[in-house]
């Protein structure tokens, strides 16, 4: 691979030329021989694989999604279709002799043991991560060596784009699972030598305990989600902690309300930290690997920079499928150019973004790789809510998140989807729970929340419902579950 300091001021000319030649080699000598998936896929399409030469041939290639990852009664392990698993003889039909001659002279000077060892190193699954199986059943996904060396390297590429100094000791909230969002930051520290703790998150030592370990530690970076992220902040700042060591907030695995950012910020400010830079990360397990936002002064969305020599992105129509021109809004699919083990190609990753893929030179950093717009939605958040009799109404949950998060006065909140009368053939409600800053008055705040989704949402909740912060704390589940319980749905499964 060409070294990251050089790919990253690289022109666009440049970078699809290479990716071209990349995903040429990969098709012919991984995807097609290796994947039975993928080479079912494309005999069912008519394609071969000398067809794809180019990124604009991936066009000729049906998407493939989660779906076809999930168990069916036929095929309950369905997943292990996606594992790519070479032979001797297909290694040997499929790879070119530039390729076969370094094993045949391993094999004459070391012997065969030794060759079956360098493509187990390759190939072999010897780690694994789920989905998060919020909206279906998690499905393993598998690492090799090879990948793990790829996360090593996306990790460090991560603390550059995030203008993290090798020096920094660096707090890892995120909860210990078998999710990327631990692992990418712990690989990125074993990549780097930076200090990382891992606390594990609210679930393993609860907030005074990861409170102590960070002020303890003097950490000047903290990585975690962004709900437990500000729940550490307000606590420290109503203990009057001293972290004034801290120089970046980096949020991952949900969006980041532009107002949490603010209200982060001013918690800092109380517990001594200033000129701290927010900003957040974006990754999905079935990429296994995470891609930053750049840090600015004033926190700004910057996209999330991408890795044009290790992945492919395009946007399309999520109706369609048509491939969307640069920045236009549609749902991101994602094709590797170096992945073994659970491998996917031209994948519907289910995010949904606005302002599409960007090419021109980052404004902030000056970077040239491919940027995706920070303003992405899990499709798995649109609802069709029947909120009236007539018709039902497409409501983005993401976009109420969004809203709610990033009021000064609400400190935590939970959504709850409903029927009205809980009778399954009446309409669907919504009700917004909510717990406010102290001082601040419930009822302008629900005329606030209900203003604020009527004219950016064109809907209202149904019913605004106050809790304390304790209460709310227990509701949504802070130390005690993964991520924190934001949407509820009540209604019954049809």
């Amino acid at each position: 691979m060409i070294g990251w300091q050089r790919l990253q001021r690289q022109s666009r000319a440049e970078q699809r030329q290479m990716q071209n030649a990349l995903l040429q080699r990969y098709v012919r000598e991984y995807l097609w021989p290796f994947s039975p998936f993928y080479r079912e896929l494309f005999e069912r399409a008519g394609v071969r694989p000398e067809q794809i030469r180019t990124v604009d041939d991936l066009r000729r290639l049906p998407l493939s999604s989660k779906k076809d990852l999930l168990p069916s009664a036929e095929d309950p392990q369905k997943f292990k279709k996606f594992i790519l698993q070479p032979t001797p003889e297909s290694i040997r039909a499929s790879w070119p002799l530039s390729r076969k001659l370094p094993l045949l002279w391993q094999k004459w000077t070391r012997g065969a043991a030794a060759v079956r060892q360098r493509v187990r190193e390759e190939f072999a699954p010897c780690f694994m991560t789920f989905t998060t199986g919020r909206s279906a059943e998690p499905v393993p996904f598998f690492y090799s060596p090879h990948d793990i060396a790829n996360l090593h390297d996306t990790g460090a590429r991560l603390i550059d784009v995030m203008g993290l100094e090798r020096e920094y000791r660096v707090a890892n909230v995120f909860p210990y699972a078998p999710h990327l969002a631990f692992w990418q930051v712990f690989f990125a520290g074993q990549a780097t030598g930076m200090m990382a703790l891992s606390t594990g998150g609210g679930k393993v030592m609860g907030s005074s305990g990861d409170l102590r370990a960070i002020t303890r530690l003097k950490a000047d970076a903290l990585i975690g989600v962004p709900g437990y992220v500000y729940h550490l902040l307000r606590r420290a700042a109503a203990e009057r902690l001293d972290l004034s060591s801290i120089r970046r907030v980096v949020l991952g695995a949900e969006r980041v309300p532009p107002g949490l950012k603010t209200k982060i910020c001013a918690l800092l400010a109380e517990v001594g930290a200033r000129d701290v830079r927010v900003f957040g990360t974006y990754g999905f397990t079935e990429a296994r690997m995470a891609f930053a936002e750049c840090p600015t002064r004033d926190n700004e969305y910057t996209g999330y920079h991408l890795y044009p020599d290790l992945a492919i992105f395009e946007v399309v129509d999520p109706v369609t499928g048509e491939v969307m021109p640069d920045g236009e809004d549609g749902e991101l699919v994602f094709t590797p150019l170096h992945a073994r083990a659970s491998t996917v190609f031209r994948y519907r990753t289910g995010d949904r973004v606005r302002g599409g893929l960007q090419w021109h030179p980052c404004p902030h950093c000056g970077r040239t790789v491919p940027r995706i717009s920070s303003d992405l939605t899990r499709e798995s958040s649109l609802k069709d809510l029947q909120l009236l009799k007539v018709k039902g109404t497409l409501v983005n949950l993401e976009d109420c998140a969004m809203l709610l998060g990033s009021l000064a006065e609400v400190e935590e909140w939970q959504i709850e989807l409903r029927k009205k009368d809980d009778d399954p053939m009446e309409v669907d409600e919504l009700t917004v729970h909510l717990a406010v800053k102290e001082g601040c008055s419930p009822e302008a705040t629900a005329a606030r929340v209900h203003d604020l989704f009527r004219s950016r949402l064109e809907i209202a909740p149904n019913h605004i419902e106050f809790l304390g912060l304790e209460s709310m704390l227990r509701k949504i589940g802070m130390e005690t579950e993964m991520k924190e319980r934001r949407f509820v749905d009540c209604r019954p499964k049809l």
